[in-house]
């Protein structure tokens, strides 16, 4: 089980939301790369990048921030929020991005296929669940088509690999993971997945490290990491 460190931009500082609300923002810097060193030196193996704005306005609106953190990258880096175009999801893979995470687009299969075709393992789609409703457009509406588990057998069938499932209703909540999501997902699927939103302890983490499934690949971990609740390096040391 990886513990993967999120960085949250939102115009050019690294932030944490509640609940994906804009009204519920708290800034920690305002130099993403310092805050990547920082997860690097403190051991983390992978580090997601979000662009809050991109994810809302459906462009790249932290792009220099992104090539800041690349910059001083040591491992691989996975990015989402706002790629709703081939351009940009080449642009970004091309600037280093290790992979790409697709959100309110995956619902366009024929992107997503031509994505997948293209870019491979590079591609992962990002599923963000709320009571059992899947949310799109950086959480702001629902979509009523699909399951979480209805739409991880579409995405298995286009070719997609990692899948990462947020429940949005404990993300920047410090309320713990909703493991009986992901456990139901591991279950339903062959694809990789990450586990993301709430974690807030030590226990958390041990909880999830307990999961035995293979495909079972890690937990992304912000607002615990930067309130100081979790020490990433001994979080690493005790859970992986």
């Amino acid at each position: 089980m990886l513990i993967i460190p999120a960085i949250d931009l939102r115009e050019g500082k690294v932030v944490r939301l509640i609940r994906g609300s804009f009204k519920k923002q708290t800034t920690y810097s305002a130099s993403p790369a310092d805050i990547m060193q920082k997860w690097q030196r403190e051991g983390a193996q992978l580090v997601h990048v979000v662009d809050l704005d991109g994810a809302v306005e459906g462009r790249r609106r932290n792009l220099g921030s992104l090539k800041n953190i690349l910059a001083v990258a040591k491992v691989p880096v996975q990015f989402g929020g706002g790629l709703r175009t081939i351009e940009s999801v080449e642009e970004v893979l091309k600037a280093g991005v290790w992979r790409a995470v697709i959100g309110t687009k995956a619902k366009d299969r024929e992107f997503l296929k031509t994505l997948v075709q293209k870019f491979k393992e590079r591609i992962a789609v990002g599923i963000d669940v709320r009571d059992g409703i899947i949310q799109t457009e950086g959480w702001l509406s629902s979509d009523l088509t699909h399951t979480p588990e209805s739409l991880c057998h579409d995405l298995e069938e286009i070719g997609v690999r990692t899948i990462i499932c947020t429940d949005v209703s404990r993300d920047g909540t410090l309320l713990g993971p909703n493991i009986e999501l992901t456990t139901n997902l591991l279950n339903e699927t062959k694809m990789n997945v990450i586990a993301s939103g709430g974690v807030s302890s030590l226990s958390d983490l041990k909880h999830l490290a307990q999961i035995k499934a293979s495909n079972f690949e890690g937990v992304i971990v912000g607002k615990a990491l930067y309130e100081q609740k979790i020490v990433l390096r001994t979080a690493i040391k005790q859970c992986v």
